[in-house]
């Protein structure tokens, strides 16, 4: 079931690349993220009303520190998407599936196996193969050099989760780390943007998605999955992000099409998911028999 959540939450995300860019050309970045955020801490407080008694200072500091990881996420992302393509932007995003077992190791001195280290490899690969085009080979560090460092604070975000998470309650946690990249995304608002003049119909649609579906409910599932999931599993199934994200473009955009390229990279990164959750034991079964 945490696995199923996972899933969802990436595909809600995988949809959110296409529309978060067209959101970008009317309304500034900071802008975006402070109502994203502050939806979705209000929306959670207001659901977890009834777990208040479980409130702790692990909330506050915990759900702080996981919430600044989240706001310079997203911040660096969403800065990394004005510069450079959507497909290009969700896969640089996705180099956190090979830094999260390294980050837990550092954490929990539990060294990640071989498996998880050549399944991240695979699934990177397949990620590519989907992703990119031939307009896409080269770098730019405003575009490609912030995505990849967006892709640092979501694997330590993801981390944080698989430490502080297992005890708390899901949704206060989840709203405290809404609150804090809110506070975070509102200075920076305050700081270096104005209020649009005027927003459309369409662009407030748009938010409201991403607010919601993209933020309050992708997260709390992605919380909970990782809460009952391991963070190495989980950054591999969260990494399907990506081809989300080129599936969502390829359906909403006439201009995009399935190509042999696309679809061997969806079964390079079938098979990298296989070898995370598998082991590979299967195969030794089949030596044991012969």
């Amino acid at each position: 079931m945490a696995k199923a959540m996972l899933f969802l939450s990436t595909i809600i995300w995988g949809s959110s690349f296409f529309i978060l860019k067209n959101t970008l050309d009317e309304m500034p970045l900071y802008f975006i993220l402070s109502i994203r955020f502050l939806v979705g801490a209000l929306l959670l407080f207001l659901v977890g009303c009834k777990n208040w008694k479980k409130l702790n200072k692990k909330y506050l500091w915990a759900g702080g520190i996981t919430g600044v990881f989240l706001a310079l996420a997203y911040i660096t992302q969403t800065i990394g998407l004005q510069y450079t393509t959507p497909s290009k932007n969700a896969f640089l995003t996705t180099f956190y599936c090979i830094l999260v077992p390294f980050f837990c190791w550092g954490v929990t001195k539990k060294a990640p196996d071989k498996f998880n280290l050549v399944a991240a490899v695979v699934c990177l690969t397949g990620i590519g193969l989907v992703s990119l085009g031939s307009d896409d080979i080269g770098f730019n560090f405003m575009g490609d050099g912030m995505t990849l460092i967006c892709g640092i604070f979501y694997a330590l975000q993801i981390v944080a989760v698989e430490l502080w998470g297992k005890d708390m309650d899901v949704i206060l946690y989840t709203a405290f780390q809404f609150f804090a990249a809110f506070i975070i995304c509102f200075a920076g608002f305050l700081l270096f943007e104005e209020a649009p003049a005027s927003i459309s119909l369409s662009a407030i649609g748009s938010l409201a998605y991403v607010s919601v579906f993209a933020t309050t409910l992708a997260f709390l599932l992605m919380n909970v999955g990782v809460k009952y999931a391991s963070a190495s599993s989980s950054s591999l199934i969260l990494s399907c992000e990506a081809v989300f994200g080129v599936l969502f473009s390829i359906l909403f955009y006439p201009d995009e099409h399935i190509t042999p390229r696309i679809v061997c990279g969806f079964v390079v990164m079938f098979i990298g998911i296989v070898i995370n959750e598998t082991k590979l034991s299967f195969l030794r079964k089949e030596k044991v028999k012969v």
